[in-house]
Order: structure tokens, then sequence, then C-alpha cells
């Protein structure tokens, strides 16, 4: 008996030794965090359930049945803790209570035994049945896991909305489809119904694969056009190539390989034809648009334009894909004439350029966070036929369209328009997203023009450059809040029943903005709220800052100790302790000599893949991301600072120090994120939303996005857990009730009815995409496609140089 026992008892003493340092290093991780955050003045629960679980420990070094009482205490007390801590929310309890259930599965398979040894009743039966009881509560919770979680489910099924064949979409020949911006495609061949049938068409190689997936170098971010039976796309090195809608056959290719240091990709093209009829503005008091005039025998009558990262703009005979010659010098205009000191990387352009009437608008993206003088945000107009400059509004002039005089350069670091611009023929007028003066974070030296034009949006008369209005969504903008994305032009549904022409944008503070037309006036309301000031001196501070009120805030909620999260307690304790740790008031907590979190954050909200609308229905479609985003400023002349910033995207990555050169500071970022990499609130980490303008609500939301082709450490998962994930890119609205989105960090191109949020269809992609899907009808065979351009997702390193179509499978 006693030699039976004898192996028995020696298994036994080594399960309950690993057992003890098991829970000793949990107990003790719970003790010294739990410990330092009680220090911080957060949750006592760590330091509680420690205490408790090293007991337990010692219980099971000494082999003793108690070990296991001890910590079924502890998970009783965690469940009772969680529910009051984070409610009835799934994704916040995983993170609290399935590793501790994993323990207590160990413990109680473990009771048994220990009652044995101790000459008690075994208890075999009951032991076993609680632990299958708890193992059946982690497979159902583990099942969970592939259900999306925490969705807003308001929305009803609506009829679809048949297609008046007069309005039927032609091509798609604006960056956003049309000169608004509406990412809206009037055609119904494939719907919601039918969307299951979709599949790949045919599939083309550009040949320029995007490089590392940091953000820094080239990325493949494109929204094709089509015109007629032809498509055409460009690469992050500003290639131009023209297919064939239904075979993708190429039908010709310009390379120009243009370079630059940091953020290479072309985002769109524009496009112009000479030998259509111009639309002339129709609101009285518009400035009507110049006649085009080709020079004799010029055949570039149908032309793209292209931004270049080394700053040129290009034309390309549409027709078989030469320069335009008698457009610039031989095709070609410097946009660095007029800057000064304008060296890559500190001045390139990224978005599509503005096709308004005759005139071609620009912009411009300074580099972020490098030093106080740097190239001017002007934005110019040019002639699309001779490439003539029309106009410069430079913001940082009284008179922001006066002309240079000799030897003149346009006023240095005022506030850019990066991202993509919008135009409506009825007014003959641009609306552009405009950014801040440089450097970003830092803003005591500001002109009262850099306070005028930062982080708004400004109208402008297309012909002339003068100045409509402008409304600011950020005062003295300290964050790197630009407006990213293209505004979108809107009929707003008022409550009369009556509709109004508006602008609808949204931005990095997870605001959503509607403004009249017409003035610039809010339509919604626009609360200013009282925001507290930091510890730079001859900062410019504000006493308020603005929140758009009467619409959905999305993923701008002010975050507390009980909102940090992590795939374990052990990773959410230390995100509560670095949450407890900083310097955090809400939405515009401004930066300081400490640590301030700011959440969305620069690299958080909606950004440059901009809205979809959908007119029939007066709905809009927002996909976000939510990356909280950590600032220390520092002295300049300190030994931490390891490099100069390039203007791109490694400065959020926690790359050290940088230098504001012109400051007395440098600066320290890094994304807001726990040890395993996941950031540190709790998801939905990116959403897929809809908006209905009339009662101005959020219909449905959904976690948009998996951890399949991600995970912590950089190492994929390969599992189908819909968290919701950053997105970066946008969506496109159709009128057979669906919303497509490719942006997401795991390989798919998905389908969502617009009216519910359900998803009815994906497709796996080879790469991740960060590109705008598009739709179009072919004129020879009558067949809608779906396009998307898929170079590889941002964290991702799979990249390929991919353009997919699909349609139905007929």
């Amino acid at each position: 008996m006693s030699q039976t026992n004898a192996p028995s008892s020696k298994w036994l003493g080594l399960w309950c030794f690993v057992l003890g340092l098991l829970f000793l290093a949990t107990g003790l991780y719970f003790v010294i965090g739990g410990g330092k955050l009680v220090s911080l003045g957060g949750s006592w629960y760590f330091v509680i359930a420690g205490i408790v679980t090293v007991l337990s420990a010692i219980q099971f070094f000494r082999r003793k049945s108690s070990a296991v009482t001890l910590f079924v205490l502890v998970f009783i007390g965690s469940a009772i803790w969680a529910v009051q801590d984070a409610g009835i929310d799934f994704w916040p309890l995983v993170s609290r209570l399935m590793t501790l259930a994993g323990f207590l599965l160990l413990a109680l398979v473990t009771l048994p035994a220990l009652r044995k040894r101790e000459g008690k009743t075994p208890a075999t039966k009951p032991a076993w049945a609680i632990a299958a009881l708890v193992a059946i509560g982690m497979v159902a919770t583990f099942v969970q896991m592939f259900q999306p979680h925490s969705p807003i489910a308001d929305g009803k099924e609506l009829p679809l909305v048949p297609l008046n064949k007069a309005a039927e979409q032609k091509n798609w020949d604006n960056y956003g489809n049309t000169p608004g911006g509406s990412r809206f495609v009037a055609l119904d061949q494939i719907t919601r119904d039918n969307v299951k049938d979709l599949k790949v068409a045919w599939t083309y190689h550009t040949g320029d694969i995007p490089e590392s997936p940091t953000g820094n170098g080239a990325e493949d971010q494109q929204t094709p056009l089509q015109i007629g039976d032809v498509l055409y796309l460009c690469t992050p090195h500003n290639n131009v190539i023209a297919v064939n809608a239904d075979t993708g056959k190429e039908i010709w290719k310009r390379i120009v390989n243009a370079q630059a240091e940091v953020w290479n990709r072309c985002r769109g093209l524009a496009y112009f034809d000479a030998t259509k009829p111009l639309t002339q503005p129709n609101v009285p008091g518009s400035t009507p648009v110049p006649q085009p005039a080709l020079a004799a025998g010029d055949t570039c009558q149908r032309r793209l334009l292209m931004n270049t990262i080394d700053a040129r703009l290009i034309a390309i005979n549409a027709d078989n894909g030469e320069f335009c010659q008698n457009f610039g010098d031989h095709g070609v205009v410097n946009l660095k004439d007029g800057l000064g000191q304008a060296e890559d990387p500190k001045y390139q352009l990224t978005s599509a350029p503005t096709l308004a009437g005759t005139t071609v608008v620009v912009g411009g993206r300074v580099a972020d966070n490098v030093q106080t003088d740097m190239p001017g945000g002007v934005i110019r107009g040019f002639d699309v036929i001779t490439g003539a400059m029309r106009w410069a509004f430079d913001p940082g002039k009284d008179d922001p369209t006066a002309k240079l005089k000799p030897g003149e350069t346009y006023v240095r670091s005022t506030p850019n328009s990066w991202g993509p611009m919008s135009y409506d023929p009825g007014m003959n007028t641009v609306f552009m997203p405009m950014g801040s003066s440089s450097v970003d974070l830092w803003g005591a030296t500001r002109t009262a023009l850099n306070h005028k034009y930062g982080a708004s949006v400004l109208a402008v008369d297309a012909t002339t450059g003068k100045e409509k209005w402008v409304y600011q969504t950020v005062h003295n903008d300290l964050w790197d809040f630009d407006l990213p994305m293209q505004p979108s032009l809107i009929d707003f549904p008022e409550k009369d029943g009556t509709t109004k022409p508006a602008v609808v944008i949204g931005t990095k503070a997870g605001q959503i903005y509607v403004l009249d037309r017409l003035t610039g006036k809010p339509l919604t309301e626009v609360k200013e709220f009282p925001v507290k000031k930091g510890n730079i001196p001859n900062e410019q501070y504000t006493a308020t800052q603005p929140k758009s009120v009467g619409m959905p805030q999305i993923g701008a909620e002010t975050l507390t100790e009980s909102d940090m999260w992590g795939a374990t307690p052990f990773d959410q304790l230390a995100c509560r302790i670095g949450f407890k740790s900083m310097r955090y008031d809400g939405l515009y907590t401004v930066p300081g000599t400490d640590k301030a979190l700011s959440f969305p954050g620069s690299l958080g909200g909606m950004n440059w893949g901009s809205l979809s609308t959908d007119p029939n229905n007066h709905l809009i479609f927002v996909n976000d991301m939510r990356l909280g985003l950590w600032v220390q400023m520092i002295p300049a002349n300190t030994a931490a600072i390891s490099r100069g910033s390039n203007g791109g995207e490694a400065i959020n990555t926690g790359m050290g120090a940088v230098p504001l050169k012109g400051t007395p500071y440098a600066v320290n970022k890094n994304r807001f994120m726990s040890p395993l990499g996941i950031p540190c609130q709790k998801p939905p980490f990116g959403t897929l939303s809809a908006v209905d303008l009339k009662t101005r609500k959020v219909v449905w939301q959904v976690p948009v996005g998996t951890v399949q082709d991600t995970g912590p450490f950089g190492i994929k998962m390969h599992v189908k857990m819909p968290v919701g994930m950053p997105t970066l890119g946008g969506t496109l609205a159709t009128q057979g009730g669906l919303v497509f989105i490719a942006g997401t960090q795991d390989y798919y191109l998905r389908a969502f009815d617009t009216a519910t949020g359900k998803e009815v269809w994906k497709a796996r992609l080879p790469v991740g995409s960060q590109g705008g899907p598009i739709s179009y009808k072919s004129p020879k065979t009558g067949k809608q496609y779906i396009l998307i351009s898929a170079g590889g997702a941002r964290q991702s390193p799979d990249r390929g140089d991919y353009v997919i179509a699909y349609a139905l499978d007929k």
C-alpha cells in the first residue's frame, strides 16, 4: 500500500510545487503591481487578490486542501469585483476572469488528491463536477470570443430603393466618386440579397510592392478611377497604369518611380475631359468656371492629374499614358516653387488633387514634429490645361491670395491641407480640410492667422481662391488633430422635412461636424467645454474646446481606470498602472512636461479614408480607430534625445525623444499599449458605424476586423476573434443596400447591410488593404464590379501589389 502511494505522493508533491510556483508568481505580481496601483489612487482589488493568492500558493507548497479553498475565494471575489468594475460587458469580463478560471480549474482537479492525502473524504464527484462547470464555462466563453460583442443594433430592415435609371452611375471619375465625395454608387446589380454570390472576376499586379509596415515607407492607399471601360491606378511610387475594366488586362503603364524618404504613397488621381461640356455654377453670386483652351494640335484632351510624393503635379494623357506636353514644363509643374527650403522629406503630396471646374487644386503635407521653420501650407489652383497657376491661398497672409513679390516665398510653417478636398460645382467652391502649423505639439509662437485656419474646414472660390468661410474644429491644436478626411457634401435633412446643402466631416477627435455649405455655420449643436491648461511656458492655452454634441461622438468617451484592458489580468494591471501614472483630463488633455494621455489621439478617431453616404436613407457610414497616445515634452538639451525626426510615423512608436527644433523642447511619444502590444483600453479598437442624419443618432455600430492576421508582439493569432481592430482606409456605400470596407488589419473585404449592420459577405484577400473600394458598371458587358487595391495592412509584414475585381457569379 505504501509502495503504491509513494509514486502517487511524489507526483502530487511535484504537481503542487508547480502550482505553488504559478500561484506565488501571480500573487506576488498582483501584490507588488497592485501596491503601485493603490499608491497612484487606483483599485485595491489586485493587492487583496494577490495576498490571498500568495496564501493559496503557500498551502499548495504544503500540499494542503485549504489552498483550493483560498483560491475559490479569490475567484468568487474576483467575479464580484469584475461585475462591479466592468458591468456585464463581455471583453472586460474575459480579461478579468478567463485566466483566473483556468487557474481555478487546475486547483479543483487537484482537490480530491489533497483531501485524500489529509485523510479526508476525497469529494471527487463534487470537485470534478464544479471543475466541469468551470471548463464548460471557459469553452462557452471561448466560443463567444468568435462573436461580435457590444454592438449597437437599432437598425431596422429597410426596403431597397429602386434605381432611377436616369441617375445610374456611368463613371467613378473622382477620388470620392462624386466631386462632393459621396462614395455612394448608384448601381443595384449587386444587392444585399445576392452579394453572397460575389466572386473574383480578375486580379492585376501593379509591380510596385510596398515596403515596411510601420507607416514610414511605401504603402498602397489608393482609390482607383474608372472612366468607361478603363480603370486608372496609381502606385506608392506614383506609377500610373490603365487596365481594362472587364479583364484587368494592362493597356498602358507610365513609370514615374517617384522617391521620398518617408510616406511613399498615392491615394488617387483626378480626371478631366476637355471634350465634355462644363458645369457652370447656379448659386447666385458664384464665379463662373473659365473655359478650357487647348493649344492647336494638343491631343491631350482626356487627362489624368497626379500629385507626387516628390512634390510635382503631373498631367498624363489618359489615352496613351504620355505626359501632356503643353501642361507646365512638358507635363510637370514643380510644386516646391515659392516654398523656400522644402527638401525631402519636409514637403510632400499624398492625397489626390482636386478637379474644381477647370482648376486643379492641390494642398501639401508638411512633415510633423520636425522643426518650427518648415515650408508653408499654401494651397494652389492651376489651370487644368496649361498648368499655369491661377491662384495661391497663403494662410499666413492677411490677404491670402496676394501674389508673391520677386524673391519672396510663401509664409513658413502655416496650416496646411494634406487631406483630400471636395468641390461643389453649383457654388464653384472647394472645401478643404486643414491641418495645424508646425510644430504640432507646441504653439507658443503661433500667429493669429495660425489660430484662424488651424484644424478647420476652409471654403474658397475655385476660380479665384478667395475665401468664402472658415470653421474651426480645434482651438490652438496641440494634439495633431488635423482634419484628415475629404469633406462630404450632402443634403442635410431638417426637422421640417426639407433639406439644406451641407458639409459633413469627421475628425481625429471622434467628432462629426455638419456645416451649412453656404455659410459654414453649424447645423447641429456644437458646445464649448472648459479645458485644463498645461505647464509649458508661453503656450497659448485656450479656455475651451468645441465638441459636436448635436451629432454622435464616435470613440471619444472619457476613459476611466475600469476601461483598462488586457488579454490577461497581468497586462490589464500594467495598463491600469500606466493609466494612473499619466495625467489625463479627457479628450483635450494638453501635452506637458509630464506624461499626458491623448485619447483617441492623433492615431485614432476618423481618418483619411473618409465617410461614405447613403442619400436615399440619409445615412453616413463612419469607420474609426481607437488608439491612445501618450506624450511628454522634455527639455531640448536632454541626454535622452536619440535622433531627429524625419516626419514619419516612427515618432509614434517609441523611437525615443525627438527634438522639436526651434522650440525649447523635445518630445517623447508612444502608443498606449499593454506589454503584449495590445491597446490598453477595452475593445473594440475599431468600429464601423451608421449614423442617421434625420435622428442624428447611431443606428448601428459593429466591431470591424479580427485578430486573425495580427496579435501580441506582431505574431499572427490565426483566430477570427472580432474584437474590432483599428481601420485605415474608407468605405463604399451602394444602391443595393451594402457598405463595403477593406481597411482592417485582417485580410478581408467585407460587405455589411446598410440598414442593420449585419455582415453579409466577406472575401479573403492575399494581403491586407489600406485602399478605398470602388464600384462600377462596365459599359460593354453591363456587369457591376466591386474593386479593391491590396498592398498590405498597417502593422502586418505581408506585402503585395494586388488589384482585385469582384462580380456576381453568373
